[in-house]
């Protein structure tokens, strides 16, 4: 051991994360403690990680925190993560970013802090990568300076924020590549009629619990969307045509436009979403490299849409990953089963039921007959606490139909996923 470089034993203390492991593992010796100082380059401040934290008063944690980064001399990632109920004073915060800024690479603050500062000035420095900041306020954002030239990733998570300092912010981040937006207040002035972001470097945007009237999101190298718990009267794409994964989930929109951006989506992952089949259908159509699609949860908005398969196989001839989900309204089932030999490439396949019915077994062996290169199936169920009569025996006939499947394609693998 005592032939170990200074610097690996740096590298070995970085990788225990917790900064309580790192201050007892370097009272080892004199070494490990000139490795603590000198070459440390992690450091995580995690009420998960020690449970006495939870027993410190705000003031003692700070000192706390403020004692250990200010013995180090080279941090590059650290993460300050508290429980809701603390409140960190803005002085000693300040005092953290400002003596780590030459050196830091990835900062991870989740922790309200009062009196409400200009976070983004103080955290701006030429290195950071990667910048996730929760619970706070952003203020005063600068227009006309690059603040994080090197800034890859940021993630605002409950962060209070003007539409015009967000758009502002995004400015002065000119290699940002992934953006994610958890629950963000995001203030519009009157002058303002809705939320518009731009980037030229944008490839990940992710949208979590939020609502507005109107977004647009205008950006040419996107490549992944998601949006998750999100009301929008207006939700509008504008791109050049590089989205290749769009997730929607639980989302409500009156008008959604994408329509430009599609032509090379790869994958399409819709659950709990409201659509009129024909128009999303036509939004999605030029998909032809589309290879994963899954549509659960899914209500149309006529009753009597019906979305048969024979128009998912020709529209997308590489489709391998197929996700679907039973549902039967009126005895009218909205998946038909026309057109199936097509389903040629599909090798995995995903159905699911939320209420059970004799007419899911006759669903599920029409799509295996229209799939002969399947691989894999798995049935995704609901299975109710408090079971009637009649739906035991519908599960007792289903699970009979799956044991004489299973001989018929002994080829396909088998999994069920019951909730």
């Amino acid at each position: 051991m005592e032939h170990i470089p200074v610097e690996v034993i740096g590298n070995i203390l970085s990788l225990l994360g917790s900064a309580r492991d790192v201050v007892v593992a370097s009272a080892t010796c004199k070494k490990w403690k000139e490795a603590w100082r000198s070459h440390l380059h992690s450091l995580s401040f995690n009420f998960s990680d020690w449970p006495p934290y939870n027993d410190y008063s705000c003031a003692r944690l700070e000192i706390l925190i403020t004692q250990t980064i200010f013995q180090t001399k080279a941090l590059q990632f650290l993460t300050i993560f508290m429980d809701d109920d603390r409140e960190f004073s803005a002085a000693p915060v300040i005092a953290w970013l400002m003596y780590t800024r030459d050196s830091l690479r990835q900062l991870h603050y989740n922790v309200r802090t009062v009196p409400c500062f200009n976070i983004i000035e103080k955290c701006s420095r030429h290195r950071l990568e990667v910048l996730a900041l929760a619970r706070n306020s952003i203020i005063g954002v600068e227009p006309g300076y690059l603040k994080f030239p090197c800034l890859k990733s940021l993630s605002l998570s409950f962060v209070s924020i003007s539409a015009l300092d967000l758009s502002l912010l995004m400015s002065s981040c000119p290699k940002l590549e992934t953006l994610a937006m958890v629950s963000p207040d995001i203030a519009i002035s009157d002058s303002q009629a809705s939320v518009e972001l731009s980037s030229l470097s944008l490839k990940d945007f992710h949208l979590e619990l939020f609502s507005s009237d109107k977004f647009i999101l205008e950006v040419d190298l996107l490549e992944k969307l998601h949006l998750k718990e999100c009301t929008f009267e207006i939700f509008e794409l504008v791109g050049k045509g590089t989205l290749k994964a769009l997730k929607i989930d639980d989302v409500n929109v009156m008008h959604l436009d994408i329509a430009d951006s599609t032509e090379n989506l790869e994958i399409i992952d819709v659950c709990n979403f409201t659509i009129m089949w024909p128009k999303f259908y036509h939004m999605i159509s030029k998909a032809s490299k589309l290879h994963k699609l899954r549509l659960w949860g899914v209500v149309f908005d006529d009753e009597d849409e019906v979305v048969d398969i024979e128009t998912i196989s020709v529209c997308f001839p590489l489709l391998t990953h197929l996700s679907l989900s039973y549902d039967l309204r009126d005895g009218v089932l909205h998946y038909g089963l026309q057109g199936l030999s097509c389903l040629m490439n599909v090798v995995v396949l995903e159905l699911g039921w939320t209420v059970i019915s004799d007419l899911f077994s006759v669903w599920v062996a029409g799509l295996l007959e229209g799939c002969p290169n399947l691989k894999k199936l798995v049935v995704h169920g609901h299975v109710s606490e408090v079971k009637t009569h009649e739906e035991c025996q519908i599960l007792s006939r289903f699970s009979e139909f799956i044991l004489q499947l299973g001989r018929k394609y002994g080829h396909v693998k088998f999994e069920f996923e019951y909730e």
